[in-house]
C-alpha cells in the first residue's frame, strides 16, 4: 500500500494538507461536487507576456510616423541628412519591437506549457483518486489520448490565440487614436470595417468549435478503440476475429479522417472572411487617400487637406489596423481546439467521485507491529447497480448495512460470501480505497480517516486479485520505485515467495507487459514478494489469492502468504474453503452474525 501512496503523493495537488473539517462522506461529497462545478477558469498566458506582444505592434506607430516625416521631408526638398536620424530612430525601434515580440513569445509558451504541466497534474491526480470500484472511471485509452495528445492543444490556444486575441483590441484602438485627428473618414471607414471581421469569425467559430468538439472526441474514441484491441490481440485471435476488427478500425480512421477535414474546411474558410475584409477595409482607405491628393475629395480632414506625410502615415498604418485580426484569423483553429481539449480535461478530471481516501507521503514509518481491525456501523453502497427504477435512473444497492467486525492484532481471518457479496469492497473500504457512506473503521486503534489514511496504510502489504506485472526486471516489479528498499530486501522478497530461480536466473531479464513470461503461479508469487517487501506492515489484505490456481500451487500460495503474515494481522477474502480453513476464523458476509465462527 506504501507504493500506492508513493505514487500518488508525487502529484502536487495531493500533497496540500487535508481540511479536518471536511471529515464526513456527505461534506467529502458536497466539496468535490463544488470543485467540479467551479474549476472552469479560462487558461491565460499572464498579464507580461501579453503586454510585450502588444507594446510591440506598437511600436509600428512610432517607426511609421518616422518614415512618413522622413517621406514628407524628401517631397519636400530635404537633403539626405533629414533621413538619417529617422532611420537611426526606425532601426532602434525596430530592435526594441523585435525583442519585444520575442521575449513576449517565449514567456507565454513557457507559461502555457506549465499551465498544461498543472492540468495533466490535475487530470492524474484526480485519476489517483478513484477508487477501483467506481464502475464510471473512464477508459485507459481515452484518458491516454486525452491526456498526451489532445491536451497540446491548450499550448498554441494559450501562448498564440489569448495574446492575439488582446492585440486585436489595443492595437486597432491605438491606431484608430492616431488616425482619427487626422482624417475622420479614414477612421470612420476603418470603424465600419472592422466589427464586420468578428461577426462573421463568431459565426464560424461556432461552428468550428462543435467540428472539433467532434473530431477530438472521435480521435478519442479510436485511441480508445486500438489500446482496448492491442490488449486483447490473443483473443481476437482464437476468435477469428482480426478481419472485422481491422474493418472495423478503418472505418473509425476514415470517419476521423473525414472529420478532420471538415474542421480544416472550416479552418481555411474563417481565413478567407478575413482577408476579405480586411482587403476590402485597407483598399477603401487608400482609395480615399489617393482620390484626396487628386483633389477629387477635399473633405474628411480636419481644417483642411492632407499633407503627403499625414497621408502616407494612414496608408501605412491601415494594413496594421487590420493585421491583428488577421493574425487572430490564423489561430482561430487553434481557440477551437485548445477550448475543446480544455473541456476534455475537465471531464476526465471532474467525472465522478473522487472517492479514495487521501493519500500522501507518511512522515514516520509503520514499527511493524500487528495491527487489530474494528468496524463498527459500516454502510456502504455501489452507485448505479440494481433495477431501473421510474424516472428511468438507476438505484444504488447496498453492500453493507450496519456491519460491525472485530479482528484482533495477529489473528488471521477469512472474509467469504457469494459472488458480488463484498469481499473485495471489505478489503478496498479497510485500505482506505474507498469512502463508506457512514460508520468508522479503526486501525491498530486509530480511526481511518482523511488525514490518517497514508500513515496506516503505509502499514499495510496488498494483494491483489489480479496483480499487474509491469515491464521490467523481477526486481524493479518488487520494489515499483520504492527508495527504501535496497537489494537485501529484493532478495529476501523473493526467496520469501519461492522465486529465488527466477531473481538469478532471469534477474536482468525484462519481463513483458502484463507478465508475459510467467506463469499464473509465477506472478502471484511475485505479487507475494511485493507484499513482504513492505516494511514495516502490520496488516496483510489479500483478495482471492489462490483463485484459478490448481490445487498445489493454491496450496504452495497458502503457505507463503501465511509464512509472510507471521506476526501481522491477515484479513484474506476468499471462495476457497481449503484456504479458509488454514485461518483463525473464518467471516460469513451476510450471515446475522457479522462476527463469523472459528474454522
Amino acid at each position: 500500500m506504501s507504493a500506492l501512496d508513493t505514487a500518488i503523493a508525487r502529484q502536487p495537488a495531493l500533497r496540500k494538507p487535508v481540511d479536518p473539517e471536511a471529515l464526513t462522506i456527505p461534506e467529502q461529497k458536497a466539496g468535490a461536487r463544488r470543485r467540479r462545478a467551479g474549476s472552469g477558469a479560462p487558461a491565460s498566458p499572464g498579464r507580461f507576456p501579453i503586454a510585450l506582444q502588444a507594446g510591440a505592434s506598437l511600436i509600428w506607430i512610432g517607426q511609421a510616423a518616422l518614415l512618413a516625416m522622413a517621406i514628407g521631408d524628401i517631397a519636400a526638398g530635404a537633403g539626405a541628412r533629414a533621413v538619417i536620424w529617422p532611420a537611426i530612430g526606425v532601426f532602434v525601434l525596430g530592435v526594441l519591437r523585435a525583442w519585444m515580440d520575442r521575449s513576449g513569445s517565449r514567456l507565454a509558451f513557457r507559461t502555457a506549457r506549465h499551465q498544461l504541466s498543472l492540468l495533466r497534474e490535475k487530470a492524474v491526480s484526480a485519476l489517483a483518486t478513484r477508487s477501483p470500484l467506481d464502475a464510471s472511471r473512464p477508459s485507459s485509452g481515452y484518458v491516454a489520448s486525452t491526456i498526451a495528445e489532445q491536451a497540446e492543444a491548450v499550448v498554441p490556444y494559450v501562448a498564440r490565440f489569448e495574446p492575439l486575441r488582446w492585440r486585436a483590441v489595443i492595437v486597432p484602438l491605438a491606431i484608430f487614436a492616431c488616425v482619427l485627428p487626422l482624417s475622420w473618414v479614414a477612421a470612420l471607414i476603418m470603424l465600419v470595417a472592422l466589427p464586420l471581421i468578428p461577426i462573421f469569425m463568431a459565426l464560424v467559430g461556432w461552428r468550428a468549435k462543435e467540428a472539433s468538439e467532434r473530431q477530438l472526441a472521435k480521435m478519442g474514441d479510436m485511441n480508445a478503440f486500438l489500446l482496448d484491441r492491442l490488449r486483447g490481440l490473443a483473443t481476437i485471435r482464437s476468435f477469428d476475429a482480426v478481419d472485422r476488427t481491422a474493418l472495423r478500425l478503418r472505418e473509425e480512421a476514415d470517419l476521423l479522417r473525414r472529420r478532420t477535414m471538415a474542421v480544416l474546411r472550416i479552418a481555411f474558410l474563417s481565413s478567407a472572411v478575413l482577408e476579405l475584409f480586411s482587403a476590402l477595409g485597407v483598399a477603401m482607405v487608400a482609395v480615399y487617400v489617393g482620390f484626396h491628393f487628386l483633389g477629387q475629395l477635399e473633405f474628411g480632414a480636419w481644417g483642411g487637406r492632407l499633407s503627403l506625410a499625414q497621408g502616407v502615415f494612414i496608408l501605412m498604418l491601415a494594413p496594421a489596423f487590420f493585421e491583428p485580426m488577421r493574425e487572430l484569423s490564423a489561430v482561430w483553429h487553434d481557440r477551437a481546439a485548445g477550448v475543446a481539449a480544455l473541456e476534455a480535461l475537465e471531464k476526465v478530471t471532474a467525472a465522478g467521485e473522487p472517492v479514495v481516501v487521501a493519500a500522501g507521503v507518511p512522515a514516520v514509518k509503520p514499527d511493524g507491529r500487528a495491527a487489530g481491525v474494528v468496524i463498527d456501523g459500516l454502510h456502504f453502497r455501489h452507485a448505479g447497480s440494481g433495477a431501473a427504477v421510474t424516472d428511468g435512473s438507476m438505484p444504488e444497492r447496498k453492500v453493507f448495512d450496519d456491519l460491525s467486525l472485530d479482528i484482533r492484532p495477529g489473528e488471521r481471518v477469512a472474509v467469504m460470501a457469494p459472488s458480488g457479496g463484498g469481499k473485495s469492497t471489505l478489503l478496498a473500504l479497510i485500505a482506505g480505497l474507498a469512502v463508506p457512506e457512514g460508520g468508522t473503521i479503526r486501525i491498530g486503534g486509530e480511526t481511518l480517516r482523511p488525514e490518517t489514511a497514508a500513515r496506516l496504510r503505509a502499514g499495510m502489504a496488498w494483494l491483489g486479485q489480479t496483480p499487474h506485472i509491469f515491464p521490467g526486471t523481477p526486481g524493479r516489479n518488487v520494489t515499483l520505485g520504492r527508495s527504501d528498499m535496497d537489494e537485501h530486501v529484493v532478495e529476501a522478497a523473493l526467496g520469501a515467495a519461492r522465486l529465488d530461480s527466477l531473481a538469478h536466473t532471469r534477474r536482468q531479464v525484462v519481463l513483458g507487459e502484463g507478465g508475459a513470461g510467467l506463469s499464473g503461479g509465477e506472478a502471484l508469487r511475485l505479487a507475494i514478494a511485493r507484499a513482504a517487501a513492505v516494511q514495516g506492515a502490520g496488516l496483510v489484505l489479500a483478495d482471492e489469492p489462490t483463485a484459478h490456481l490448481d490445487r498445489a500451487t493454491a496450496g504452495e500460495i497458502t503457505d507463503m502468504l501465511l509464512e509472510i503474515s507471521e506476526g501481522r494481522t491477515l484479513i484474506v477474502a476468499t471462495h476457497d474453503p481449503v484456504l479458509a480453513s488454514r485461518m483463525d476464523r473464518i467471516v460469513m458476509l451476510g450471515d446475522e452474525s457479522a462476527d463469523g465462527r472459528r474454522a
